[in-house]
């Protein structure tokens, strides 16, 4: 069983507006709602490529309640604890007036306490018994401890689980204190740790506390770091409808492809594979096996450096 978890989970929201009148009533014409956060975009890939899931998290209010109705009828576990509020609705604003559409709105979602926080690390370190694979990925709650997926990740280490993070700021940099299995960032995460795009200096900075790197690169793809080499895969798609959640997607096909004990070149090419599939249908953070099984091959993957 692969564990994702989802600190902060989100319904995330398509809403199109013919325009915006600032200080005046606009009225949205259509909305479609998602499931969204991070690890449950990982959890409802890694369920759709036929792999036993559990979705970890945060649940508030009603918002909680359907995120988790939604993700359990497609047969995936749920746990974790409860919150007071409600979990956070995130906004995507569509439009052909191009000034403000993809304009992002988030909301604040719930308050976390710290005996919240507590249950949280207990629960978690008995859900972990059963997991091969550890996904760890996204923001959390307002007041979390800024070491929070350091505290998780030293939880997993003493059970001897493989962890993989997609993180940033400061989440990232308390955890860089120790080692981990696997990283992923995109370009704008990796300029704001090292300075730069480059994986020589990425790896550089990790420092060897990383097995596994995962670069994405967006239209250029991806770069991996596995096993003393570095891959470069990418595959191209004729229309490109959302990329929302192709990050969580080649995420989750990295983990599935782990799990299969599949060779290294395969690895970053099935995880573009899922990252691409995501990217043809207008549901955010989903794809369907189908699309992965007819990208797969057609992802171009190559070694770009033998000598790490």
């Amino acid at each position: 069983m692969i564990l994702s978890v989802c600190p902060n989970p989100s319904i995330d929201c398509y809403a199109w507006l013919d325009d915006f009148r600032p200080g005046r009533v606009n009225r949205i014409r259509r909305l479609i709602e998602y499931p969204g956060g991070k690890g449950v975009h990982v959890a409802l890939a890694i369920k759709e490529l036929g792999e036993n899931v559990d979705l970890f998290g945060f649940w508030a209010g009603g918002a909680g309640d359907w995120i988790q109705k939604i993700c359990s009828d497609k047969n995936i576990k749920i746990s974790g604890i409860s919150l007071e509020g409600n979990n956070r609705k995130c906004y995507t604003f569509r439009s052909t007036d191009q000034r403000f559409s993809n304009t992002e709105i988030l909301e604040p979602g719930p308050e976390m306490k710290i005996e919240e926080w507590e249950q949280f690390k207990i629960s978690f370190s008995k859900e972990i018994n059963g997991a091969s694979l550890i996904s760890l990925s996204g923001s959390w709650p307002k007041n979390a401890p800024e070491d929070a997926y350091l505290q998780l990740n030293l939880l997993a280490q003493s059970k001897n689980k493989k962890v993989f993070l997609d993180c940033s700021g400061s989440q990232l940099e308390q955890v860089l204190s120790t080692s981990f299995f696997g990283l992923h960032l995109n370009e704008k995460e990796a300029m704001a740790l090292c300075g730069s795009i480059e994986m020589k200096d990425l790896l550089k900075k990790l420092n060897n506390k990383v097995e596994l790197v995962a670069l994405t690169r967006g239209e250029r793809g991806l770069l991996m770091s596995y096993k003393g080499k570095i891959y470069e895969a990418n595959v191209a798609i004729d229309n490109v409808i959302s990329t929302v959640g192709s990050g969580d997607c080649l995420t989750a096909g990295i983990l599935w492809a782990l799990q299969q004990e599949m060779d290294p070149k395969d690895i970053a090419a099935y995880g573009v594979a899922c990252g691409a599939a995501n990217c043809i249908h207008e549901e955010l953070g989903m794809l369907k096996k189908e699309d992965v099984k007819k990208l797969f091959p057609k992802v171009k993957c190559k070694i770009i450096n033998n000598d790490l």
